[in-house]
């Protein structure tokens, strides 16, 4: 995969930090968004432009991952039948499954009321952490009291 530069900051105002911490406000279509206007605008990305994606099996409803996209990643997940990620480790884009075979086809994508995520169903080929295991919370359960309905 080659090097791509850094997502820009896109510019827009910031919502209070005591509603949602490093979170964008909605605003104008960043400049050179591949995206349509509609879908650009509502997106609340984090001060690096990134917008959190969580990724699901589509027939199991299994959670798989989360992954982070800006508005290329996500142009390229959209139109492609493959999810794209922006890699904040490597500054980098990363179409899932190019080196490991693991692959995630696209079955649909949602987002969330508020902007702020997205949802990525997908038929995952193999294992979708890069640890070999099925999921990236598999064996990494914690300790927590657990509530019920009364």
């Amino acid at each position: 995969m080659s090097e791509q530069p850094a997502p820009a900051p896109y510019p827009s105002s910031t919502v209070p930090s005591s509603t949602a911490p490093n979170v964008t406000a909605p605003g104008p279509t960043p400049p050179g968004s591949p995206l349509p206007a509609g879908l650009a605008e509502a997106l609340k990305r984090d001060s690096a432009g990134l917008v959190a994606a969580i990724v699901q099996q589509f027939d199991t409803h299994e959670v798989l991952m989360l992954g982070w996209m800006d508005d290329e990643a996500l142009h390229r997940t959209m139109t492609t039948g493959r999810v794209t990620f922006y890699s904040r480790s490597r500054q980098e884009y990363w179409r899932k499954g190019d080196t490991s075979g693991h692959v995630q086809w696209v079955k649909s994508l949602a987002m969330d009321c508020d902007g702020d995520a997205l949802l990525v169903r997908v038929d995952q080929v193999g294992a979708a952490c890069h640890t070999g295991t099925r999921t990236c919370f598999d064996g990494r359960e914690l300790d927590a009291v657990t509530g019920h309905a009364d």
